[in-house]
This record gives structure tokens, sequence and C-alpha cells, in this order.
């Protein structure tokens, strides 16, 4: 399968459907049914303690994979997030950017599967995993 969309095309889709939440994130790679997206950890990602909150490791999640499914299929703003499952492993590294690296396990016509590791940049070891399963809307 081919990408229907560059890192560029998607940070600029981004910008353009999530304007709110848009420059949280960057498209670091993206490659055939691969991603890997950057949150740019600010205070408003915090819980008390200082360590990054668990809606906003979601919120990644969730990012990579919408991006994931949009790089192959094309820009189809209406897919939408029906499953997902999260796993919290470690704590998160303070004052540093998560990166996600999400592949899609499945991609059909109405559905697709995507598993999420989320690291702590420097940190070799995952702190969350998460799998989520979205609709994909109906060909135009």
């Amino acid at each position: 399968m081919a990408l229907k969309m560059t890192s560029g095309e998607l940070d600029e889709f981004i910008k353009r459907v999530f304007p709110q939440v848009a420059e949280d994130f960057t498209v670091e790679d993206v490659a055939p049914m691969e991603i890997t997206v950057r949150l740019h950890v600010a205070d408003r990602h915090l819980r008390p303690g200082g360590t990054v909150s668990g809606p906003s490791m979601f919120g990644l999640a969730d990012v990579s994979v919408y991006l994931a499914i949009m790089a192959m299929i094309g820009p189809k703003a209406l897919a939408v997030t029906t499953n997902s499952s999260l796993d919290f492993m470690r704590k998160p590294a303070s004052g540093v950017d998560l990166i996600s690296k999400c592949r899609l396990l499945k991609l059909g016509r109405v559905l697709a599967v995507g598993d999420v590791l989320l690291y702590s940049e420097g940190m070799a070891e995952p702190v969350a995993r998460a799998t989520m399963t979205y609709s994909i809307p109906p060909k135009d």
C-alpha cells in the first residue's frame, strides 16, 4: 500500500481540521501503515506531581492512529474512534516530549485497528500502550 499523504500534508491537515490542538503535535515520520508523532509537552499537559496526564497520553495515541489512517486513505476528516484501550506502564520523564510509535494492524473498508507505544523522549522503555479502533467513513 502506498501513502496518500506525506508528513507535511498531515501536519497541514491537522491544523485545518483540529486547529484547537494542532500546535501540540508534529508528525516526525510516516511510512506505509506506520507513523511517529511527537506531543510537545507543555504545562497544560501535566497533572499534579509534574507528570504527563492520562488525557494527554490518550490524545497522543488517538491522534497518532487517526493520522496513520489519513496517511493511508487520504484526508477523510470524519473517521472516528469506536474503541480504545490504554495501559499506563511507567511514569513519563519530566520536562520532555512524548513520542508515539504507531502501526496499523488492520486497514479495512470500514474499520481500522492501530497499536501505539508511547515513549518519553530519551527513554528506551514505553510509558504506555494503546490500541484504537476507528470507523472509516464510506467513500463518496
